[in-house]
């Protein structure tokens, strides 16, 4: 079980993001705080596993967050939720301790499989993959639609097509090899498939 409290101060927003991680039994969110310092106040006494936590918040914002965790707290892994896909906030937040960062409008899986990676000691830190969380193109809606697939699984699943191995689209996409192991699987899941080649009979059929 991964413990998990989240700081942000829009309440609808927090409130989503409960609603998502809950779906997932290894998930268990301890709390949901609107500001860093009730976060911060928590912690003690509270055995919490990970922190997700916004930059933009009253009282103690997301940056206070970091800086007192990694003092106070240092078993604590840290995972930012921002609205920017700016470089230098996110080397900012690498410095000052941040174990992912995230961008609010991400796939939900994505912060999913973030919050396991952080978790089990194996993300990989890229910032081309923090940009890569949002992109969309013209096919992505209507497939993913179809067979309830995520943004990440449908990149996976075009590399998949075109022969790139697994320890190859780890590099690419900045992933441990793992993740791309749970993501195959769960695509062949999906698609309720066995194998490379009715992987790409699917495709070819859905003119992917």
């Amino acid at each position: 079980m991964i413990r998990i409290a989240l700081a942000d101060d829009h309440t609808l927003f927090a409130k989503g993001i409960e609603g998502i991680l809950e779906e997932h039994e290894d998930l268990q969110i301890l709390g949901l705080f609107p500001n860093g310092k009730e976060l911060i106040d928590f912690l003690p006494g509270n055995d919490v596993d990970v922190v997700l936590t916004d930059l933009n918040m009253p009282i103690l914002d997301g940056f206070g967050v970091l800086d007192t965790c990694k003092k106070n707290f240092p078993q604590v892994k840290l995972v930012v939720l921002s609205m920017y896909d700016d470089e230098k906030i996110y080397r900012n937040c690498l410095q000052k301790g941040a174990d992912a960062f995230i961008l609010k409008d991400a796939d939900p899986d994505e912060l999913v499989f973030t919050i396991h990676e952080v978790f089990e000691g194996r993300h990989v830190q890229n910032f081309a993959r923090v940009i890569q969380q949002a992109n969309q193109d013209n096919f992505y809606d209507s497939f993913r639609v179809k067979y309830k697939l995520s943004r990440r699984e449908v990149e996976i699943m075009r590399m998949i097509k075109d022969g790139i191995l697994n320890k190859d689209i780890a590099k690419e996409l900045s992933l441990s090899i793992q993740t791309v192991e749970t993501h195959r699987k769960n695509i062949y899941l999906k698609l309720q498939i066995s194998s490379r080649i009715e992987l790409v009979n699917k495709a070819n059929e859905m003119n992917f």
